[in-house]
């Protein structure tokens, strides 16, 4: 990276980085544009697609965050909006695990289903989406189901998980191996007007306890379905919990649950036991 820094240097603003110096780099000096920004931001120069956010994260921050990753499992209704905040916030490797195809029901609700992709996989245009915002994003894009016999595999080195799941089954399967890893969990899901909000960190049983007393493995969503609100608004709170665990900054959902319910405006916690 010779005279890359010189380069940096000569084409801020004040402590801003453009665009376009980021893309003329990536262009003189044979690099990615993910070395660049981390080059970027280990010089202390903020890429200017982030000067929005420096009311609230500094350059270290920023760093911290394009240094970390976060798997998102489920790449839907909520997983699809976590992974584009994530990805705008700067979070630099993101896993993007789903097995399934966008169908035409999925179109009233989730932001990474458009008509041109219907039958393509939502793993494969996450990744594609994600590259269209952000370059310097990495995406693993994984089409496959979370199971516990590849988790591990597929959290390793993640500083955060994210439940976009939707089904019990599986989402206890993510919470067991996000404990085996020491990896904290962001649980998300919705139902018609409703969500809910919950962060477990290792060696805790949030998510068993939340959902000891199931009888059905899908929930409720499948008989009350979701409109296009609900999965903005929750997703939005499970980005937020993300970004403060990886920043280890202000308060999470630890040991709560967060219900939302959108019809009334009422905002509800209840508190589950710490082990």
């Amino acid at each position: 990276m010779d005279g890359l820094s010189e380069f940096l240097r000569e084409h801020s603003q004040g402590d801003l980085l453009p665009w376009s110096a980021q893309a003329a780099a990536v262009e003189r000096f044979g690099l990615s544009w993910a070395q660049v920004e981390m080059a970027s931001l280990q010089a202390g120069y903020l890429p200017a697609r982030y000067q929005r956010n420096r009311s609230v994260l500094s350059v270290a921050d920023q760093l911290k965050l394009f240094g970390s990753r976060v798997a998102v499992a489920g790449c839907g209704g909520l997983g699809g909006y976590v992974l584009e905040q994530l990805a705008r916030l700067g979070v630099g490797t993101l896993v993007a695990i789903d097995p399934d195809i966008f169908e035409e029901h999925n179109l009233n609700r989730q932001i990474l289903c458009q008509t041109a992709n219907l039958g393509c996989g939502k793993a494969s245009i996450a990744a594609t989406r994600v590259a269209g915002i952000n370059p310097a994003i990495t995406v693993i894009s994984v089409a496959g189901a979370f199971h516990p016999t590849n988790g591990e595999t597929l959290l390793a080195g993640a500083g955060a998980a994210v439940d976009a799941l939707d089904s019990v089954s599986s989402r206890i399967a993510l919470a067991m191996v996000c404990n085996k890893l020491g990896i904290p969990l962001v649980h998300g899901a919705i139902a018609g007007w409703s969500g809910q909000v919950a962060t477990q960190f290792p060696g805790e049983q949030t998510i068993q306890h939340l959902y000891e007393n199931s009888t059905e493995d899908k929930g409720l969503e499948q008989h009350l379905g979701n409109p296009a609100f609900t999965p903005g608004v929750v997703a939005s709170m499970e980005s937020a919990e993300v970004c403060k665990i990886l920043l280890d900054r202000g308060s999470t959902l630890r040991g709560r649950v967060l219900f939302v319910d959108l019809l009334h405006f009422s905002f509800e916690t209840m508190t589950f036991g710490k082990t």
